[in-house]
């Protein structure tokens, strides 16, 4: 594909699995004070309904519906945002709005399907006004994400912004600065690049500019992903 028409996409207005438990997420208290063990949950509907009465942190209290995920649940890319708008606190799923649509023009550009990505975000509650989760927020939700990490196994982490890498990896660097880097983190790979939402702010596609940049890092992202899934064929 010709560089330009790769660039037109963009236009746009090892941890080991663990076995889950027999834990009910019914009986758990959602208090943030109280853990959520590793292996707690089956599925991700069974998450996405105690997600739905959860009160770990303020933002239970002014939701429409928790937003736990999208995709493949056994995918090898698990894509991590910030955290719902409007649009996906009414419908439930994540990135579904202008940034989603953005988001999905970029996968398929570089060949990625419905098959290879699981995304979420690093809290499932929508922040009031949009704005920037807290720590608090993110610390409260951190182990639903923790559970998703888990349940997917995927061979790749993709951290859309800031926040995202904050919240997982604890790396306090501006995106500028972090993204296009390689993150291992609990024996997994983690790449920082800019959320979608970043990308339409900057509507640029000349070399340099974050459309540019964004570019470059997916495409790392699926050499990255080559390599990893013809390692075994190697053995």
């Amino acid at each position: 594909m010709a560089s330009d028409d790769q660039m037109d996409l963009f236009n746009s207005a090892a941890v080991s699995p663990q076995p889950a438990s027999t834990a009910d997420p019914e009986l758990i208290p959602t208090s943030a004070t109280v853990p959520i063990p590793p292996g707690t949950y089956s599925s991700m509907e069974q998450m996405s309904q105690h997600c739905n009465h959860c009160h770990r942190c303020g933002l239970g209290a002014t939701r429409t519906k928790a937003v736990v995920g999208r995709g493949n649940p056994e995918a090898s890319i698990l894509i991590v945002g910030e955290g719902p708008g409007q649009n996906e606190d009414e419908t439930g799923l994540p990135f579904v709005g202008k940034a989603g649509q953005l988001l999905d023009k970029i996968l398929e550009s570089v060949g990625l399907t419905d098959t290879d990505v699981f995304i979420g975000n690093i809290v499932k509650c929508r922040p009031p006004d949009n704005r920037t989760p807290t720590q608090e927020e993110m610390n409260a939700c951190r182990p639903y994400l923790l559970e998703q990490i888990r349940m997917v196994d995927p061979q790749i982490i993709l951290l859309t912004g800031a926040s995202a890498v904050k919240g997982l990896v604890g790396d306090k660097r501006g995106i500028t600065k972090i993204r296009g880097e390689w993150i291992e983190w609990e024996g997994r790979l983690c790449m920082p690049v800019f959320h979608p939402a970043y990308l339409l702010r900057n509507q640029s596609r000349d070399k340099g500019s974050p459309k540019w940049l964004m570019w470059q890092d997916m495409q790392a992202v699926c050499a990255k992903l080559a390599e990893l899934k013809a390692e075994p064929e190697l053995s």
